[in-house]
């Protein structure tokens, strides 16, 4: 874990959103943990990552975001957000745009 993204997470980059404390909402932990999971397998930094919107591009935008890393970046959803995602439900709109990666993730954690 680099030291740069504790930050986005109060209780570290690799707490699980379920670990998350009652006061942030689902979309704000799921949110606090995408980041960091971004700038941790991207290597993206703290900024880069803090600053992507809903309308950053990711896949075929971020250079660091290439083929090899999509699998990267599914394990660690898969660890960090406490999900399973299966096979059939990822396609490439999920990574079109952060606020596709965000809004897919936060269905997930809650169990849609």
């Amino acid at each position: 874990m680099g030291a740069g993204t504790q930050g986005f997470c109060a209780l570290g980059a690799r707490a699980r959103v379920k670990d998350m404390f009652v006061t942030d909402t689902p979309a704000t932990a799921v949110d606090a943990t995408l980041r960091a999971l971004l700038a941790d397998v991207l290597g993206l930094g703290e900024g880069r990552a803090a600053a992507l919107t809903a309308d950053s591009g990711l896949f075929g935008e971020l250079p660091e975001f290439d083929s090899m890393a999509v699998a990267t970046v599914l394990t660690e959803m898969e660890d960090r957000l406490g999900i399973l995602i299966d096979d059939d439900e990822v396609d490439g709109e999920i990574f079109e745009t952060y606020g596709n990666l965000l809004a897919f993730s936060v269905r997930k954690v809650a169990g849609e």
